[in-house]
């Protein structure tokens, strides 16, 4: 994939995470560069559904613009680039603020896959406090130090929960953590409504939610929502989606054809 396609993708990812609830305003969604994964891709300062590929710019790990611009730059960079290099298997990563999720920024319920696209939170969902390490904050993550401890809560898994703030989720490539980001959030809201029920809730075990996740995060199941958001993209954006490669036209009724047919002759 060149840059250029990159930007394009990374772009699209934002403003399909956005058209499907999950961001808002505020959030962002990054991938690694394509060539280089000493770097990674960033949109300057937008609403994510605004986002377009020229938007879209070149930072280091240490979260700095690789060419200056005028425009302004998102505080909480550090979020992507210290995950970055404290994980090489990760390629794309979103930090957003979804409603369904903010409950379990708040209070020590766990996070628990509910059914089969809930397995792909990951094994476990761990929470990360500024307060632990860096006491009262603004809460927002604008220092490497505390992108890199946020970096250490994530460790080997997928999710990480940050106490009073949102939620930061991670895949091995821009496609895989849109699914991740969108499924992870209503597995969230589908909880809250399961508690609301108030008899009780049995959620994956641990074999059920690896092997849900193993089969869901295959190249087809991921590249076929992907595709159906992207197309749900388009009409929200005033563009028709791709016409298909082949449509047969339907058979003419007997009548129709001899009427053709007499046209014809005329």
């Amino acid at each position: 994939m060149s840059v250029d396609e990159a930007r394009e993708v990374l772009a699209r990812a934002n403003r399909m995470i956005a058209h499907e609830g999950v961001l808002d305003a505020f959030g962002h969604v990054t991938m690694r560069h394509p060539s280089n994964a000493n770097r990674y891709l960033m949109s300057r300062s937008l609403g994510p559904e605004l986002v377009q590929p020229d938007d879209i710019h070149e930072f280091t790990l240490d979260s700095q613009i690789v060419t200056p611009i005028k425009e302004r730059l998102y505080g909480e960079r550090v979020i992507h680039g210290e995950i970055y290099k404290a994980r090489p298997d990760v390629m794309a990563i979103c930090h957003h603020h979804a409603p369904s999720m903010l409950p379990f920024c708040v209070t020590s319920m766990a996070m628990k896959p509910l059914n089969h696209m809930g397995a792909l939170m990951g094994p476990k969902v761990p929470v990360w406090d500024s307060r632990d390490e860096f006491g009262n904050t603004s809460l927002l993550v604008i220092k490497p130090e505390e992108g890199a401890s946020l970096a250490r809560a994530l460790g080997p898994y997928w999710t990480v929960l940050m106490r009073r703030h949102g939620a930061t989720v991670a895949g091995r490539s821009l496609e895989e953590l849109t699914f991740r980001t969108i499924y992870t959030a209503r597995n969230a809201a589908a909880q809250i409504q399961a508690e609301l029920l108030g008899a009780g809730f049995e959620p994956l075990n641990a074999e059920e939610t690896e092997l849900a996740a193993q089969y869901n995060l295959q190249p087809g199941p991921v590249m076929r929502a992907w595709e159906y958001w992207s197309v749900r993209l388009d009409k929200a954006e005033g563009r028709s989606a791709a016409p298909a490669k082949s449509v047969r036209k339907p058979a003419a009724s007997p009548r129709a054809a001899k009427k053709k047919k007499k046209a014809r002759r005329r």
